[in-house]
C-alpha cells in the first residue's frame, strides 16, 4: 500500500499539483488549505464542502500529520505559555508563546537537541538527535494557535532548541510557508531567525534576500572569551562572523540584532562593554542584552540589575541602540530546552538516543 501524502507543510501549488495527478479539480486544494489553516480543521470528515467521495479518497491517500501537545505550562502573570510536543517518532520538543503589547510571538524549535555545544544553553545538554521537517516546525505554530483560540499570532521567532542554519533547507521552507497568504500570512519582517554564527550559511541566507530579522548570538566581544562560551567560534572566529554580518546587511538592507547573554563575572565587565562597542563600531545593528536564564546543569547566574543597566549605558553611549530583554516565563523553565529535559528525566518510553 502506498504511503499517504502529508498535506501539512505543502504550499498551495504543491497540493494543486498532487490533486491534478489524482484527477481532482485544482480549486479543491484551496478548499482543503482553508479548512486546515483558516479554520483549524485537520479531519477530512469535517471538511463539509467536499463531497463524501472526495473525503473518503483523501482519507485513503492523504493525511494531515500532527505533533501532539504533551504538556502546557502557563506563567504566573499569564504572558508566557510553554508547550511540550511529542513527535511521531516519540521524540519531544518545545515551543513558547509570548504575549507582547506589539503582538504575540511564537518561538519555535528547529532541531531535537542541538550539536553546537554552547556552554550556557540547556538545549545542548545531551547533544543532537535530528533535524525537524518543515511541517514539524510549522505545526508548532498551528497547534499553539489551535489550542489558544483567542490568541492572534503576529510574530515568529526561530530561537528555540536547535541551530536553525544547521537545518537550512527545512527552515527556509518553513519561513516561506509561514509567510504564505494561504497558511499564516506572517510578514517576513515579523520573522526573526537566531544563529550562533554559521558563517557560510549567513552568507547563503543573505543571497535569499528575505527581509527577515537576523539575530546573531554573540555573547562575547573577543575570541578568547567566545571560544570558552561557544564552540562554534573555534570554527568561525569573530572577525569572520562580523564580516558575514556586514555582507548580510549589504545584501538585504536589514540591520543585525546581536544577542548578548550577560553572565555574572564572565562577560559583564565594563571592559567587555567597551570591547563590544569597538567590535560593532560602524555596523548597522541593535544589541539585545539578555540576563542569563538559570540552567541548573550550567551554574551560570545573571548579574545584578545595577550592573546590567551600567553595561547598557556603556553601549548606548557609543551610539548603539540597546535593549534589555524582558524576562518571560522564568517560573516555567524560561531557558530553551529546560521543560524537555525535565520531562525526559521523569518519563520512560520516549525515544531519546542520548538517554538509551
Amino acid at each position: 500500500m502506498a504511503e499517504k501524502i502529508n498535506l501539512k507543510g505543502l504550499s498551495l501549488k504543491n497540493i494543486e499539483e498532487i490533486f491534478e495527478n489524482w484527477n481532482i479539480e485544482r480549486f479543491r486544494a484551496k478548499q482543503v488549505m482553508n479548512w486546515i489553516y483558516k479554520k483549524g480543521i485537520e479531519d477530512f470528515n469535517q471538511m463539509t464542502d467536499l463531497s463524501k467521495e472526495l473525503r473518503n479518497f483523501l482519507k485513503a491517500n492523504a493525511c494531515t500529520a500532527k505533533i501532539e501537545i504533551l504538556d502546557k505550562r502557563i506563567s504566573k502573570n499569564r504572558d508566557t505559555v510553554k508547550f511540550l510536543f511529542r513527535l511521531e517518532d516519540n521524540n519531544v520538543i518545545e515551543a513558547v508563546l509570548m504575549k507582547h503589547l506589539y503582538g504575540n510571538s511564537v518561538c519555535v524549535s528547529t532541531q531535537v537537541g542541538c550539536k553546537m555545544g554552547c556552554k550556557f544553553c540547556a538545549s545542548t545538554i545531551g547533544g543532537f538527535i535530528r533535524n525537524l521537517h518543515s511541517w514539524e516546525i510549522l505545526d508548532q505554530v498551528f497547534q499553539i494557535r489551535n489550542s489558544l483560540k483567542d490568541v492572534h499570532i503576529a510574530n515568529i521567532v526561530i530561537m528555540g532548541s536547535g541551530e536553525p542554519l544547521d537545518n537550512y533547507n527545512e527552515v527556509l521552507k518553513f519561513i516561506r510557508l509561514a509567510n504564505s497568504p494561504d497558511i499564516f500570512n506572517i510578514s517576513f519582517r515579523r520573522i526573526s531567525l537566531s544563529t550562533c554564527g554559521l558563517v557560510p550559511e549567513i552568507r547563503k541566507l543573505a543571497l535569499e534576500q528575505l527581509p527577515i530579522t537576523l539575530s546573531v548570538s554573540l555573547h562575547a566581544p573577543n575570541d578568547e572569551l567566545r571560544n570558552r562560551l561557544m564552540l562554534i567560534n573555534k570554527r568561525y572566529p569573530i572577525d569572520s562572523l562580523i564580516k558575514a554580518c556586514k555582507y548580510y546587511f549589504e545584501m538585504t538592507g536589514r540591520r543585525i540584532t546581536f544577542e548578548y547573554a550577560l553572565i555574572k563575572g564572565i562577560n559583564d565587565s565594563f571592559e567587555n562593554g567597551r570591547e563590544l562597542c569597538d567590535l560593532l563600531k560602524g555596523l548597522q545593528c541593535h544589541v539585545n542584552l539578555i540576563p542569563i536564564n538559570m540552567v541548573e546543569e550550567r551554574g551560570f547566574v545573571k548579574p545584578s540589575a545595577k550592573r546590567i543597566y551600567e553595561f547598557k549605558r556603556i553601549i548606548e553611549s557609543n551610539g548603539i541602540q540597546t535593549t534589555i530583554r524582558k524576562e518571560k516565563g522564568s517560573d516555567i523553565g524560561g531557558a530553551c530546552g529546560q521543560l524537555r529535559n525535565k520531562f525526559l528525566d521523569k518519563k520512560e518510553g520516549y525515544k531519546d538516543l542520548w538517554r538509551t
